[in-house]
């Protein structure tokens, strides 16, 4: 091993500190900016400083190793991307609000790259003429601009990030689901050697377009993604994509039957009027897809999902409906709205609302509901979707089991993407016959700051940070708790850690208490602490392992010994 450079806390630009900063909401954003990781620059925007810069750099390295093992090559696209590729894709107008635009001093419009996909098809296309140029894996770990809204949760939700992203082309679907294949695999490997606890789950491709897509997803609290995992099978998925099976139902119903109902708009007051569970009664919610309006009916004991309902319908707008919407449309009685004779309005439904089954729902006329109203028999549904809210218990798709809900962090999210982007940008190469072949195209994204905060979320305790060995800022955190002899133990054990090839944190502060430098020691998470203290001077000092809250006195040769021992034999 070669020898590593020590670094001085003394020198070290990382003031830790007591309080929890005043806007942090998650734990990852207190332990961050209080252990000196990160601090804030402005909403959404983080400075790195130089331990949260180790740990991020340790992940990018990890992310480079696995993506060059399965023959990827990386490459560095520009952040400050022109208007007119997004433009051709569809996607400058798509993403609205949360593209950074601005304009050159010639007044020509360019944006800040919140993803790549132009301009990774249209580098291959410059540089991929024939078959014999494909397959071909390019990634690149680059900065990501978006405009949230509503930045929080530290550098979990940011309006600039590090992302690694790659993009695999091919000639074929077979090509495609082998490069899909390769990186899988290369993703269960990064996660493991990181050490997030991490779930492979199913998920809609949205507006990215698509096939086959599967989000990578670390369990925690602070996670603003909810998954269902089955306790009887391996099905697991994002609660976007969880399925319902349509089941039609044979059955024999009365007539439709009006009733008068008073002063019953919303689905508790209807049930309570005329005794019947709010299973029975069928909400429907009218919204506006691309300023279409169009309806949308689940049961009146469920919610719709309107990010659910957003996903299955992308890149179309989903906005729900305003009172000025009813203006002149007297077929659309606010509040009892009914599926039968809606005249001209596209109706969507989930597929509990199936062939056959019967409900109480509004009869389009004011203060008044209707029964018996089947479905194949009194109105058609358009298009079925599963929108409703998933619930604990909801059936899984696969066994039939009740599911779990739980949150989580995204950190990874993998498509085939097939040959959208190389229909816009006619991406075609040489084929072996001699023909044109379109090339089709898979989609691979890692949030590496993400995956910073989703390590701190899972591994800190009560004590502050504690980063797995493969990605701490550090290998060894030697401590000086005291003056002149354990300084100098100390200086001697961190010399020979570095010369053993141990990246070193040095805690030579002067002026400081041990009680101090210990705290600041657990806050800042190297997985092991070794402390020269008060039996300095017999050359005895303490050995921490961070992780596994173990503590034990011996003899420094000892202590070097087991650190400079090979992984599992320590």
């Amino acid at each position: 091993m070669s020898t590593q450079h020590v670094q001085r806390m003394s020198r070290l630009m990382a003031k830790t500190l007591r309080e929890d900063p005043a806007d942090a909401e998650t734990l990852s954003h207190r332990l961050l900016v209080r252990a000196g990781y990160v601090r804030r620059s402005s909403a959404g925007v983080w400075t790195w400083l130089p331990l949260g810069k180790r740990v991020l750099d340790n992940v990018s390295r990890i992310v480079r190793e696995e993506m060059d093992a399965i023959g990827a090559q990386e490459v560095l696209l520009p952040a400050l991307l022109p208007k007119e590729p997004y433009e051709v894709s569809g996607r400058w107008s798509e993403y609205g609000d949360l593209l950074f635009r601005l304009k050159d001093r010639k007044g020509a419009d360019y944006l800040l790259g919140p993803t790549h996909e132009e301009i990774f098809t249209l580098v291959v296309k410059d540089q991929c003429t024939s078959y014999k140029d494909l397959p071909v894996m390019l990634y690149q770990i680059q900065t990501k601009y978006r405009d949230e809204a509503r930045p929080r949760s530290g550098v979990l939700r940011g309006r600039e990030f590090q992302m690694k992203d790659s993009y695999s082309f091919d000639v074929s679907d077979e090509g495609l689901a082998e490069s899909y294949r390769l990186h899988r695999e290369a993703y269960v490997r990064i996660f493991e050697r990181l050490g997030l606890d991490h779930r492979i789950v199913s998920a809609v491709s949205g507006a990215m377009g698509g096939s086959a897509s599967e989000e990578f997803l670390a369990p925690a609290a602070a996670g603003e993604d909810t998954f269902v995992d089955c306790p009887s099978c391996d099905y697991a998925a994002n609660t976007e994509a969880v399925t319902f099976a349509l089941t039609p139902v044979s059955a024999e119903h009365p007539a439709i039957e009006e009733v008068d109902t008073p002063d019953t708009p919303t689905i508790e007051t209807l049930a309570a009027h005329l005794g019947v569970p709010a299973s029975a009664t069928l909400k429907n919610l009218l919204v506006k897809v691309d300023g279409e309006i169009t309806a949308v009916g689940v049961p009146g004991d469920r919610e719709v999902d309107l990010g659910k309902l957003g996903e299955h319908l992308a890149p179309a707008v989903v906005e729900l409906v305003t009172a000025e919407d009813f203006a002149g449309r007297p077929d659309l009685v606010r509040g009892y709205v009914g599926p039968q004779g809606l005249d001209k309005v596209p109706y969507l439904a989930d597929p509990r609302v199936a062939p056959g089954t019967a409900w109480v729902t509004g009869a389009n006329k004011a203060d008044t509901h209707a029964r018996n109203v089947v479905c194949g028999r009194d109105f058609e549904v358009d298009r079925y979707l599963d929108v409703v809210v998933v619930e604990p218990g909801d059936p899984c798709p696969s066994c039939g089991a009740g599911l779990r809900l739980d949150r989580a962090i995204e950190i990874g999210h993998i498509f085939q993407l097939g040959r959208k982007y190389a229909d816009a940008f006619g991406l075609d190469v040489l084929g072996n016959e001699g023909k044109p072949v379109r090339v089709t195209m898979g989609s691979y994204g890692i949030g590496v700051s993400r995956a910073v905060a989703a390590l701190a979320e899972q591994t800190a305790d009560d004590r502050g940070l504690c980063w797995p060995a493969a990605v701490a800022p550090a290998d060894v955190h030697v401590v000086a708790a005291g003056k002149a002899v354990p300084l100098a133990l100390a200086e001697e054990a961190a010399a020979a850690l570095a010369a053993a090839g141990h990246r070193v944190l040095l805690d030579d502060r002067p002026g400081l208490s041990p009680g101090v430098k210990l705290t600041d020691a657990e806050l800042i998470g190297v997985p092991r602490i070794l402390v020269a203290g008060r039996r300095s001077g017999d050359r005895v000092v303490e050995l921490q392992d961070r992780a596994a809250g173990t503590r034990e006195e011996l003899p420094l040769d000892e202590a070097l010994a087991r650190l400079n021992a090979p992984a599992g034999q320590a």
